[in-house]
């Protein structure tokens, strides 16, 4: 068949984002008669698939390599054996887009939590004491993926006051170059309305910490109670797991959503590009140093330290800047060879100044 052939025939998986550039990708599978289907759930490698005659059980074992980065997750379009039991997943799409952090594992290892993502939704409760270097951390990943971040303050009736809601939503936009940020309440359904319009037709990926009303807010965005939902602890506004897997949810009103479990760490993985997103007005005044390879940190005619100096820029943001720079570093120079080169070269530059800098610190003590 034709791709637009085989976009009609399968057309019933529209509402999970199947379009004719997706068939297009499909046409090969369908000569081999296998069937397209969206993965919603991954467990242990069984997944759950959601193809046009409803959602199947298959099993990911032809396609699974060793590659961590490499293994079916939700989000992914595949190639599906018609019948079987077990029935096999043969192949998945090439992704769109892909929202990848590193493993707790000493060996730097990538886990992808979603795949093709349009927008990814960051979640951040106004229940407690706001984390903005979590939120950056969690948005460099995302400009990163290739999708369009948008940062939902939940639980903003916490925050009647207007005024001091207002201030909360300037300090993340500071921090939110190009991002919207939007107030919302789950329960009440304040702000509910501008983000279910922005969602709809693509798919979103919902993330954040335990605790930050995920889950809620998923519940609200479905219109029905498909998550479970438990209290955060009122000392610390911390909650526990309540998503232990990744599930992809339609809504009612256009889209896809991909539900997430509290992420504790959200380690950077090659994100050089989203980082650069996140601190855009650090590059642009970095265009503006004297010199080319000013490290912003003594540097004459240094144009970010001097916005500093001004108040234009919060020197929390470049420690905010430095920090995820030097770990994305790190990242990169423990599986790229070169970068780990260019790494040890800097080090030892940094050494032999300091170096001299404490004998020429000595010699005036003399």
């Amino acid at each position: 068949m034709t791709s637009s052939s085989v976009f009609s025939a399968f057309s019933a998986l529209a509402p999970y984002g199947w379009d004719e550039a997706w068939a297009d990708e499909f046409a090969p599978y369908d000569t081999e008669g296998l069937l397209p289907g969206r993965v919603i759930r991954v467990d242990r490698g069984q997944c759950d698939v959601v193809t046009a005659g409803g959602v199947v059980r298959a099993d990911t074992a032809f396609v699974t390599p060793h590659d961590p980065m490499r293994v079916v997750c939700t989000g992914d379009w595949v190639a599906l054996e018609p019948g079987g039991n077990p029935r096999y997943v043969r192949a998945y799409l090439p992704r769109r887009t892909a929202f990848v952090r590193s493993t707790s594992s000493k060996r730097s290892e990538g886990q992808i939590l979603a795949a093709n993502v349009d927008h990814a939704i960051v979640a951040v409760s106004l229940a407690v004491e706001l984390d903005l270097g979590r939120i950056e951390r969690f948005l460099a990943l995302a400009w990163e993926s290739g999708a369009q971040p948008l940062v939902v303050l939940t639980k903003a009736d916490l925050v009647p006051d207007a005024v001091t809601r207002a201030h909360l939503v300037q300090d993340v936009e500071l921090s939110a170059p190009g991002v919207t940020v939007l107030p919302v309440s789950a329960l009440g359904g304040d702000g509910l309305d501008v983000l279910v319009a922005l969602v709809s037709g693509g798919t979103s990926v919902l993330l954040g910490q335990s605790g930050a009303g995920k889950s809620t807010l998923a519940n609200a965005l479905v219109g029905a109670e498909v998550m479970e939902v438990r209290a955060a602890r009122d000392v610390d506004g911390k909650g526990r797991h309540t998503t232990t897997t990744r599930n992809l949810l339609a809504l009612p009103g256009g889209g896809v959503l991909i539900d997430t479990p509290g992420l504790r760490g959200v380690g950077l993985w090659d994100a050089e590009t989203g980082v650069g997103q996140v601190f855009a007005e650090i590059e642009d005044l970095a265009e503006r140093c004297r010199f080319h390879d000013c490290a912003h940190e003594a540097e004459p005619g240094c144009a970010v330290l001097g916005a500093i100096a001004s108040g234009e820029l919060a020197e929390r943001r470049l420690d905010s800047y430095r920090k995820l720079i030097r770990e994305n570093q790190w990242i990169v120079a423990k599986t790229d060879a070169r970068a780990r080169a260019e790494l040890r070269r800097d080090w030892k530059r940094r050494g032999a100044e300091g170096k001299a800098a404490m004998e020429a610190k000595r010699g005036r003590w003399r």
